[in-house]
């Protein structure tokens, strides 16, 4: 808690647009470079595959030989179910969900791991997850200042082109300013999919970065001396290794060294190279900001900030801020916070109905990071497509997702509820996983690359970040603030 204020990261909101930014709205767009929108991925699968509850055994088949009739009847149970109440009993759905683990034969680790929530124990203390060897400089970069001071990232500024000159300097006069950074943003291409891009100075910008990220100097120094620092999601899914090489297509393509696997802990951002590749990817220079205010009231900060930019320059919270009497909870928990009722209702019975049948129809079709339908999937663009067939809008990524409806207790857990889940020791607040709750201790999920999407035991587990139930109107304004 600072300052009476309770504060949830929420993360950058980013969107992918075609050549021009809109007029100032609380959105953020990252311009994209050469080209716009996700890499062309085709995969081929079933949809409609038989249930699927892994059995606990590492590289075994998780899906019996097909039966169309009985998955049928197993899908018209679960769907049965929604809009009748939780069964009785506090903690009903972690009883059910202990009941379905011990029925396919795993503990409670392997449950997690097949889930894709497991940590191993072998990452060790937080500041250690972060991973960086030094590599021989493709260019001199500047020398890296060490870590001083952390700075919570509040705030973030993006326009399409360089911002003009005054625009910092009367930004950081503003009341409850503490810290500003200038920075380069675009969305370039990297091993043939796009992904949010920074060009940063490495000395200023580490200290808005993700506490373990901030302190790891040789990861800097590789991002000061021409490397690329990868967030350990994207790195740990494309099995990329520390020390091979990327190619990132932009004004030029260049082939760079990955000096580091961590996450800066801002949504949607997964490469961050200096200021000078950026330079060189043709990425608009400075014409980002981040802002830290930790004791100001961002709505208010926002609006003041606006009438500094040109119009096609946007500003949005990084943070979810909530009022002083909202409900308490821990940094990095899910759920919507100084929301009531009126917010809601949640899905009817026919959303729910309809988002759970969509969802279900995808068993079977593969995992692809940053795959969002309709034939391949990562764990929020299964979300985001399964909800788009029952009418509701969504944002893209899982902390975003997260801000979609209140947090809700496991006793009260229904069918179509999500999960979040933590996943990345880089960023250990860090919400990057989310599920489907099905019932019946089931949970719906694209796991990981190499797997596919698959109906496993609800997780309820240390890296459990929370349920939400989903408000059409919150997740609208969500997706919209963030431009999906």
């Amino acid at each position: 808690m600072r300052d009476g204020a309770r504060r949830l990261r929420a993360g950058l909101w980013i969107a992918v647009v075609v050549g021009v930014v809109a007029a100032f709205s609380p959105r953020v767009v990252v311009p994209t470079l050469p080209g716009s929108g996700s890499a062309s991925m085709h995969a081929h699968g079933t949809a409609g595959a038989p249930l699927t509850i892994a059995n606990g055994t590492q590289g075994a088949p998780k899906t019996a030989a097909p039966d169309t009739a009985a998955t049928a009847r197993q899908y018209a149970a679960m769907l049965s179910d929604v809009g009748r109440p939780p069964s009785a009993g506090a903690g009903s759905a972690v009883a059910e969900a202990t009941a379905a683990r011990l029925q396919s034969g795993q503990t409670e680790a392997v449950a997690e791991q097949q889930a894709g929530v497991f940590l191993p124990a072998s990452y060790g203390p937080v500041t250690s997850a972060v991973s960086a060897v030094r590599l021989p400089a493709r260019a001199a970069g500047s020398p890296v200042a060490p870590l001083r001071a952390l700075h919570p990232a509040d705030l973030l500024v993006v326009a399409p082109q360089t911002l003009p000159t005054g625009v910092l300097p009367a930004i950081r006069k503003l009341a409850g300013v503490t810290a500003v950074n200038a920075l380069d943003a675009a969305r370039i291409k990297v091993n043939g999919g796009y992904v949010a891009m920074l060009g940063v100075n490495p000395s200023t910008f580490r200290e808005f970065a993700a506490k373990p990220t901030a302190k790891s100097t040789t990861l800097w120094r590789n991002v000061s001396d021409g490397g690329i620092a990868i967030s350990y999601l994207m790195g740990h899914q494309e099995k990329l290794s520390l020390g091979g090489t990327v190619s990132a297509v932009g004004a030029q393509t260049e082939q760079l060294q990955i000096g580091g696997f961590g996450t800066v802990g801002i949504s949607g951002v997964d490469a961050v190279v200096s200021d000078s590749v950026a330079r060189s990817l043709g990425i608009p220079s400075a014409n980002a900001i981040v802002i830290s205010a930790p004791h100001a009231r961002l709505s208010k900060l926002m609006r003041k900030v606006a009438h500094l930019l040109p119009k096609d320059a946007s500003v949005a919270p990084l943070v979810a801020q909530a009022a002083e009497r909202g409900l308490p909870v821990s940094a990095g928990s899910a759920g919507a916070i100084a929301i009531s009722s009126s917010d809601g209702p949640g899905l009817t019975v026919a959303q729910t109905r309809a988002f759970l049948t969509a969802a279900l129809s995808r068993v079977g079709l593969p995992y692809v990071w940053g795959g969002s339908g309709p034939n391949v999937f990562d764990c929020s663009g299964l979300v985001q497509w399964s909800m788009r067939q029952a009418g509701i809008v969504m944002p893209r990524v899982a902390v975003d997702q997260a801000q979609t409806g209140p947090r809700i207790p496991l006793a009260d857990l229904e069918p179509g509820d999500l999960l979040f889940y933590h996943t990345d020791p880089t960023a250990p607040t860090y919400i990057s996983h989310v599920a489907i709750y099905l019932g019946r201790g089931l949970m719906l999920q694209a796991p990981e690359p190499g797997e596919n999407v698959e109906i496993v035991p609800a997780v309820f587990g240390a890296g459990f970040a929370g349920a939400v139930r989903v408000y059409p109107r919150v997740a609208a304004a969500v997706a919209g603030n963030l431009a999906g």
